[in-house]
């Protein structure tokens, strides 16, 4: 595992984003981990729902945070078994450093109208830097707004090296479904 995924704060792209999701929303924290999003942004209000395939960190960074009262915790394997919340629809579906090709008409189908997709991973370049590595875990030039459903519109979308220096290369969007 690397550095990525022992943070514990948030990623500031999702912390600037959030202030586009409504009060109260209905969050998808897809390969939660620990919580770091899923706790903090339950700390502001919101309903989330996070998934991992190992909640264990997850179980356990929330016995200290009272948001966690708002954290629904799914333990499931997102790669291997079927999707667990069929035709559930959320507010917000936040995703960082984690990419299953397979899985993302999925994700998309999981934002309710007028909600938001926040995605954040590593990209083609980011083997120069340390891991992920591996082709089929980053993604290729564009191909989040590629990928993007032609019912959401792209707010943002950015890729390309981060730190300075330099220390990864990603890609990142927040599209909204319009219909």
């Amino acid at each position: 595992m690397d550095g990525h995924h022992r943070q514990s704060t948030p990623e500031p792209t999702i912390v600037g984003w959030a202030q586009h999701l409504r009060a109260n929303a209905t969050v998808l924290d897809i390969a939660a981990g620990a919580g770091r999003h899923a706790l903090w942004l339950a700390a502001r209000g919101h309903r989330v729902t996070a998934i991992d395939r190992d909640t264990t960190a997850l179980r356990q960074a929330t016995l200290a945070e009272p948001a966690s009262a708002n954290v629904c915790i799914v333990q499931a394997d997102l790669e291997n078994a079927p999707w667990p919340l069929p035709e559930e629809l959320f507010d917000a579906v936040v995703v960082v450093n984690y990419l299953w090709r397979d899985l993302l008409p999925t994700l998309f189908a999981s934002v309710a109208p007028g909600g938001h997709l926040l995605y954040e991973t590593f990209a083609v370049g980011n083997e120069r830097y340390g891991r992920p590595r591996n082709p089929d875990f980053l993604l290729r030039a564009n191909e989040l707004q590629d990928v993007t459903p032609p019912e959401f519109d792209v707010l943002e979308f950015a890729q390309g090296e981060v730190g300075d220096p330099p220390c990864a290369v990603r890609q990142r969007l927040l599209a909204q479904r319009t219909s």
